[in-house]
């Protein structure tokens, strides 16, 4: 771990990992921080990590949204959503909060965990949008040739998918700031056939992603607040 602090509101601790986390080293050690967290010996972690090219399959997972199988290595986890990508230029965010303390609301949860992208993303004056029925979050393509229906292209930027465990989160979220958005292409994303991806760069923005995660530090506050 590359870097580490703590908010002294919310004692919530930050972690950046540098270079290419594996993806089986992620899932360990999520495991055992909300352990420790749900039993009173850790503080809450967000952990700021890339990884290399690789398919997650979450619970609701259809197999035909696997195009590709053999293109990249596919790890079967156990968050909620179906197939997505994740690999270097993508910012995944690991939220292990102690939900439980925080209104044992997992709908509000979620919902905050999408406002945070939403704030985020503003901060590059980039409008990110929810759809209902569609978790994760959203940019209308103005730049774009209007679908067949007369109605502007829309584009994923961010996907989202949690589990819980003893009321304390884990997994999260992923922003696409500069990804290889050919690697998509084994998958259908989100089960989602109709919408295509996106990431900052492809919308034109010359976004860093030392510049998202300062980004996602000054927005964190306003959307949790402390425990």
């Amino acid at each position: 771990m590359s870097s580490k602090e703590r908010t002294a509101q919310a004692m919530v601790e930050w972690l950046i990992s540098p270079g290419l986390t594996p993806y089986e080293e992620a899932l360990d050690r999520m495991e055992a921080r909300a352990a420790a967290i749900a039993e009173g010996r850790a503080d809450e972690l967000v952990w700021l990590v890339e990884h290399p090219p690789l398919y997650t399959a979450g619970t609701s997972a259809n197999p035909a949204d696997l195009t590709d199988p053999g293109r990249f290595p596919v790890h079967e986890t156990r968050r909620g959503g179906q197939y997505t990508y994740h690999g270097p230029g993508q910012r995944v965010v690991y939220v292990m909060l102690d939900v439980g303390a925080r209104g044992r609301d997992v709908r509000r949860f979620v919902s905050q965990l999408e406002a945070w992208v939403i704030a985020t993303l503003a901060e590059f004056n980039v409008k990110g949008e929810r759809r209902e029925g569609r978790v994760g979050v959203w940019v209308v393509r103005d730049d774009k040739p209007l679908t067949a229906t007369g109605a502007s292209p829309e584009d994923k930027i961010a996907a989202i998918g949690v589990r819980l465990r003893k009321w304390v989160s884990f997994h999260g979220l992923a922003i696409n700031v500069e990804p290889d958005l050919s690697h998509f292409s084994g998958i259908v994303p989100c089960g989602i056939r109709e919408h295509g991806v996106t990431s900052l760069v492809d919308l034109g923005l010359p976004v860093t992603m030392d510049d998202v995660d300062v980004a996602l530090r000054r927005t964190f506050d306003d959307i949790f607040g402390p425990a």
